[in-house]
């Protein structure tokens, strides 16, 4: 007869419970105090686990603050698991809402500029993390996987937080806004791309026939996600649509982003692809004689996640930003140099791609600021980097670092760009079209 498996302690438990409710509490508080100060929640929720973790108050071994976060990892990775389910919802959720339309209608001039925007920091990320100082880089990690891991996320762009970043603007009408959305959205896709690509270099080692058998796997999942995952999803969402309440539409939901993420882990790669790709294909599924509308449906998943498991994963992640290694001169030179290195590497890449296209230099200048906004996106890269291996905790809170500042500045340099640049009449008539809905 076999013996059960014991259950969880109740000391465990109780901190579990009450690790959540001060890490939502505080993230929330300082979220809501960032946005009164003119900034992205992130930034606040972000400082959550720097004022609880060894940034602060880990600093002085203040006892409830010890007895709360114990240097424990089974006890740490009950929050954690909060945390990574909170971020695979987030992923899908930017996938569903991902505007196929307006990458058709305005996908060459967004492809442009998304690949300037990437091919130029990646080249540059890529060339740092070779220059980098040895002591950033783990013992058992390849000087190669570290580089390349650097390279990408130096070339990703934050859709949630550059759609954000736009509505509080009033920019989503204008021209400008929409090219951001559309090349954000190529950036985000080839993202995860390279992120799996990479993350599976570092799991199995860089060699041609890993490469190769990774990008293999891409393809076929990609290829099995339109032939057989789009239909099947349309189909298990149109079937929870027809209930009486968005319960089983919501939980479909999340079992599809689930089992994509598990689809893409189980391949070794990045768990984070395979929910972004479900979060797509969940996208596609509107249809006009539903009593419903998808979005109607999803709006109660898409709060919850924003307001309380994104929070609580970006509180956790902060947990493991230490900003006393930038006390070390090494480290603090390393750090201001990526910064740079991301903000005009970034910059330089989106503008030259809008002025192959023919825009203004202040078109341009709003494009590369625009572009520049790192955000959740390079949290959750950090984060993957950490759990690799890939990151020593001096390089993620670098990475964390560059998430934070480049957020910051895109509103104000945005503002400024696009104070230059005329409004015309189609983008009055889509304004008074997007306030009619």
């Amino acid at each position: 007869m076999s013996t059960p498996l014991p259950s969880l302690g109740g000391h465990e438990l109780l901190l579990f419970l009450l690790q959540a409710s001060v890490l939502l509490l505080v993230a929330l508080a300082l979220g809501r105090l960032a946005v009164r100060l003119g900034l992205p929640a992130l930034a606040g929720e972000l400082l959550t686990g720097v004022v609880l973790g060894p940034s602060l108050l880990g600093t002085i071994e203040l006892e409830p603050v010890t007895w709360l976060l114990p240097a424990d990892a089974d006890q740490l990775h009950l929050i954690d698991s909060v945390g990574q389910v909170g971020v695979l919802l987030l992923v899908g959720v930017t996938g569903a809402q991902l505007d196929i339309g307006m990458l058709r209608r305005r996908g060459t001039t967004g492809l442009r500029i998304s690949l300037s925007g990437l091919v130029i920091p990646f080249g540059l990320g890529v060339a740092a993390g070779y220059l980098v100082p040895p002591a950033l880089i783990p013992g058992d990690i390849s000087r190669g996987v570290f580089a390349l891991f650097i390279g990408v996320a130096m070339c990703v762009t934050a859709l949630p937080v550059i759609a954000k970043t736009l509505a509080d603007l009033r920019l989503l009408h204008r021209d400008i806004g929409q090219l951001i959305l559309t090349a954000g959205t190529f950036d985000d896709a080839v993202g995860w791309f390279l992120l799996s690509i990479v993350a599976a270099a570092a799991t199995t080692g860089v060699s041609g026939g890993s490469v190769a058998l990774s990008a293999a796997y891409l393809v076929g999942f990609l290829a099995a996600a339109l032939l057989v995952g789009r239909p099947l999803v349309r189909w298990a969402m149109h079937a929870a649509g027809r209930s009486a309440d968005p319960g089983p539409r919501v939980a479909v939901a999340v079992v599809i982003v689930l089992l994509g993420a598990s689809a893409t882990h189980a391949m070794k790669m990045e768990a984070m692809f395979g929910a972004f790709v479900a979060g797509i294909l969940i996208g596609q599924c509107k249809r006009d004689d539903e009593p419903r509308t998808l979005w109607q449906d999803l709006g109660p998943l898409r709060t919850v996640t924003l307001s309380v498991l994104a929070p609580l994963f970006l509180a956790t992640a902060g947990l493991r930003m230490d900003l006393t290694e930038l006390a070390d001169p090494t480290v603090l030179v390393a750090a201001l140099a990526l910064l740079a290195i991301a903000v005009l590497g970034k910059f330089a890449g989106a503008y030259l791609g809008a002025l192959g296209s023919r825009l203004s230099r202040w078109e341009a200048t709003a494009l590369g600021a625009g572009m520049n906004s790192r955000g959740v996106v390079e949290v959750v890269i950090a984060s993957v980097g950490l759990r690799l291996g890939v990151l020593t905790t001096a390089a993620y809170t670098i990475v964390l670092l560059i998430a934070v500042a480049t957020s910051l500045m895109s509103p104000p340099i945005l503002r400024w760009a696009m104070s230059r640049v005329e409004t015309t009449t189609e983008e009055h008539e889509r304004e008074a079209a997007l306030a009619a809905k």
